[in-house]
C-alpha cells in the first residue's frame, strides 16, 4: 500500500484537555514507530493533521525512526485531516434529541455510557438530524474527501504516511467502499487508537486496503483502546 493512515494514539480522555496524548498514548505511538521503523517503508511524504494529538503521535513515530537510523521527511500540516468536533455533536444531540435518562448520565466518563451516547449522537448527525453543530455531516465529508485527494496526490512522490483521527479515517473508508453513512458511524466507533489503515490511490481516487490493524500492539491487549 502506498498510503498509510494512522489514527492518533490515545488522547487524554476524561481530562480538561483531551487534545494531548495520555501516557498510554505515548507508549502506543512509540510501539507504532518502532514497528514501522523495523521495515522502513521508504516514506517520501508525511502529512499530519493540525491537532496536538496528531503532532505528538507523529513526534513519537519520528523519534523511533531516528533511533533506527531512518529519518522521516518533514511533516506537511493539513487541517482537513482534523477530527470533527465530538463535543459539539454530543451537546447538540443532548439538547435536541436525547431523552431525559441519557441527559442525566451525560457527565459520565464510563465508556459503557459514553459509547452508546456517542453512537447515537454521530448517527443523528450523519442523518442531518442536528441543527446546532459547527460542521454539517456533508461538509465534513467534503473536507475529508479533500484531505484524501491531497494524500493521494502526495503518493506521486512515493509512499506516504498520514496521521489523522478516527472520524476522518472512517469517513475515507466509507467513501472508498461506497457504503451508506451509517457504516461510517460503525467504522468510526470501531477504530482503535494508533491503528494502521491502508489505502492506495488508483484512477484519481482512494481504494481501500486494510482497516484498524494493530500488529505493533499484538503483544499486549492492555494497550488496545478506543477512547
Amino acid at each position: 500500500m502506498a498510503l498509510l493512515f494512522v489514527r492518533h494514539a490515545q488522547a487524554s480522555y476524561g481530562t480538561d484537555d483531551y487534545d494531548r496524548l495520555s501516557p498510554l498514548g505515548w507508549t502506543q505511538a512509540g510501539h507504532l514507530g518502532t514497528w514501522l521503523a523495523r521495515e522502513p517503508h521508504g516514506f517520501a511524504r508525511v502529512r499530519v493533521g493540525a491537532m496536538r494529538r496528531h503532532r505528538e503521535t507523529f513526534e513519537a513515530i519520528r523519534r523511533a525512526f531516528a533511533e533506527a537510523g531512518h529519518p522521516l521527511p518533514e511533516p506537511e500540516e493539513d487541517a482537513d485531516l482534523n477530527e470533527f468536533d465530538h463535543g459539539a455533536v454530543i451537546r447538540a444531540y443532548l439538547v435536541e434529541r436525547a431523552d431525559a435518562d441519557m441527559r442525566a448520565r451525560a457527565g459520565s466518563h464510563d465508556p459503557t455510557v459514553v459509547g452508546p451516547m456517542l453512537y447515537a449522537a454521530i448517527h443523528a448527525w450523519a442523518h442531518d438530524e442536528l441543527e446546532a453543530v459547527p460542521e454539517r455531516w456533508g461538509v465534513f465529508g467534503e473536507r475529508v474527501a479533500r484531505a484524501g485527494a491531497a494524500a493521494a496526490d502526495a503518493t506521486g512522490d512515493g509512499p506516504t504516511l498520514v496521521v489523522s483521527s478516527g472520524g476522518v479515517i472512517a469517513r475515507l473508508a466509507q467513501q472508498a467502499l461506497e457504503v451508506p453513512a451509517a457504516r461510517a458511524v460503525d467504522l468510526n466507533l470501531a477504530i482503535r487508537n494508533a491503528s494502521i489503515n491502508e489505502f492506495s490511490a488508483r484512477q484519481g481516487r482512494l481504494r481501500f486496503g486494510s482497516f484498524n490493524t494493530l500488529p505493533h500492539l499484538a503483544h499486549d491487549r492492555r494497550l488496545w483502546t478506543h477512547f
